[in-house]
């Protein structure tokens, strides 16, 4: 069982940053993709970022393109999701889910075996 804490989250101004933190339990942290979602209030979970089990293979949807970055430190057993230029449409849950081995899927939520329970992003404009 891997459990996943994310912190980092809270209330920011239009054009903001916060720096989102998913800290991971599992000693084989190295074998799971880990990937970002969230969800606005009353609309379905949407996938944010993703990053390979190396760090060396990123995705992100496009309307945080040159935005988010996502990064990890397998030494600590953390990734992490930079975001910058927040918009008030950036308001949401934000969860950080691990996919043990790493699919082809990594869009979909399907595709990960465990979640976060989430932190809170508000986006004041």
């Amino acid at each position: 069982q891997v459990q996943l804490v994310e912190s980092g989250g809270g209330l920011v101004q239009a054009g903001g940053s916060l720096r989102l933190s998913c800290a991971a339990s599992a000693r084989t942290f190295s074998r799971f993709a880990m990937g970002w979602f969230r969800q606005a209030p009353g609309k379905e979970r949407e996938f944010v970022a993703a990053i390979s089990w190396s760090g060396g293979s990123t995705n992100y949807a496009d309307f945080v393109k040159g935005r988010f970055t996502i990064s990890r430190d397998n030494a600590k057993n953390t990734v992490y999701l930079q975001m910058n230029s927040l918009k008030p449409e950036d308001t949401g849950v934000y969860y950080c889910a691990a996919d043990f081995l790493g699919g082809s899927r990594w869009w979909s939520d399907s595709e990960y075996d465990y979640w976060g329970q989430g932190t809170r992003v508000t986006v004041s404009s």
